[in-house]
């Protein structure tokens, strides 16, 4: 795998139609900086908006892979993003006239072939790996989907395929390394099964589609009436008779097409993470929306570990973030830092814990001869752990504040007093422009002592 960035070395343009729309498009794919990534300019369109390819821009993944952002959107982008994350270029300026890419002959084939004939160079920047450490799972028990990432020094991917068809079987497919996507994995084509093709059209799907562009997989005999009634929604010549097999003229490519074609897709899915992994990835079942729900979760997982060792500065037994971690994240000091650890978090939730002492400044005060915690102070510490929240979920938080907007809803129901220990769970509930809008709860021996709607902004730091 190679060490370093690599982007093209010049510009490369082709043209076709898209598989779901119909529509003519053309694509011309540029050299780009370091760091820059993919992203999708559409061209057609007024101040030509860009698509950045990352997971929070995927709007749609029924039967393919559609990314939006700045009021635009680009679908069928997950064999393109295939080809380039197989050949291991990691920067490229995609300009495109259309809502789709094109499909050309359904696989990554011309779309691989394209780009070796620009070059591809290598830049100065080192690739940054995400190198899973530990098993990371997604299940979808009630479609029997099960996908995993395990710890492996490079890539490796195998994948099963389970359509309940007689034709094509259970099929396993395996790439070793990612040096062999060019030649195992790029030329399989997109399939489909025929009793599929009815569904699709009446959803308005596969307007572009043909037998020049999909394998479509016949399980039974069709009976003419309909053959006649398929030829009138196609809007097509009626074919004379189909018998069960592969119905294009041209043979599987590979006796597991198939399978080997569900690993492109998933290649091009695991491509919005934003950076290569070193894994090995075990699929069963997957599909795109698994794939980018399994994309996710390994995202999540690794900014959370990008974090941890941002700033927990020691091995932590039992808990994320010790005190003195917490100080590097929260600007908070005594007597007003009052978040001892966080035991756990993820991207949208977090565990945080308070140790209530006979010291704390504000028994002097409050209650002294029957010490309470104050509730505005839980409260506080309440908005304290949500706010390492919404630091973990940028990428700079040194550079931001969190400021509390509002708190609604809040119930204390039992007071908290020296000797406690609180436990304080949020969970994030939306994130809009900043603003972000927390539920919370703090329990002590595992009952419930308060709750509140916490609303907060990130907010940049002025230099």
């Amino acid at each position: 795998m190679y060490q370093k960035q690599h982007t093209l070395a010049q510009s490369v343009h082709l043209a076709g139609i898209g598989i779901h729309t119909g529509i003519s498009v053309s694509v011309t794919i540029h050299p780009a900086e370091e760091n820059y990534g993919y992203r999708f300019i559409r061209t057609d369109l007024p101040e030509q908006p860009v698509i950045h390819a990352v997971l929070d821009n995927v709007s749609d993944s029924q039967r393919s892979t559609t990314l939006s952002e700045n009021n635009a959107k680009v679908q069928t982008v997950e064999h393109l993003l295939s080809a380039l994350s197989g050949l291991q270029i990691d920067n490229a300026k995609i300009e495109i006239t259309g809502g789709e890419v094109p499909i050309l002959d359904g696989s990554a084939k011309v779309f691989l072939e394209t780009l070796k004939k620009a070059g591809i160079v290598e830049q100065k920047a080192n690739r940054e790996f995400y190198v899973i450490e530990e098993p990371i799972h997604y299940q979808d028990p009630a479609r029997n989907i099960d996908l995993a990432a395990l710890a492996y020094d490079g890539f490796r991917a195998t994948v099963m395929i389970d359509y309940n068809s007689k034709i094509l079987g259970i099929q396993h497919a395996t790439l070793v390394k990612i040096e062999d996507f060019e030649t195992q994995i790029a030329p399989c084509r997109t399939f489909c099964l025929w009793h599929e093709i009815e569904p699709m059209v009446k959803n308005g799907l596969i307007k572009g589609g043909s037998l020049e562009n999909a394998v479509v997989i016949v399980d039974d005999p069709i009976p003419d009436t309909e053959l006649e009634a398929m030829a009138k929604l196609l809007n097509k010549p009626k074919m004379e008779s189909v018998k069960p097999g592969v119905l294009n003229n041209e043979p599987l490519h590979f006796s597991n097409e198939p399978a080997r074609h569900k690993l492109l897709d998933l290649i091009g899915d695991l491509a919005l993470i934003g950076s290569p992994l070193k894994a090995q990835i075990v699929a069963v079942r997957p599909g795109h929306a698994p794939n980018v729900a399994f994309a996710k979760k390994i995202h999540s997982f690794i900014k959370q570990k990008k974090l941890v060792r941002r700033f927990q500065k020691k091995d932590a037994k039992n808990y994320i973030f010790d005190v003195n971690a917490i100080s590097d994240i929260l600007p908070h000091r005594y007597p007003f830092l009052l978040v001892d650890r966080v035991t756990d978090f993820s991207e949208k939730s977090i565990e945080g814990i308070k140790n209530v002492t006979i010291n704390e400044p504000f028994f002097n005060g409050h209650f002294p001869n029957n010490p309470i915690m104050p509730g505005v102070l839980m409260l506080e510490a309440m908005a304290q752990v949500g706010g390492i929240l919404l630091l973990n979920i940028i990428d700079d938080p040194k550079n931001y504040w969190v400021y509390l907007l509002g708190i609604d809803a809040v119930r204390f129901k039992k007071p908290v007093i020296p000797g406690d220990q609180v436990v304080f769970k949020l969970d994030l509930v939306n994130l809009r422009s900043g603003i972000c809008k927390l539920n919370g709860k703090a329990f002590v021996d595992d009952q419930l002592v308060c709750q509140a709607e916490i609303t907060a902004s990130l907010v940049k730091k002025n230099k």
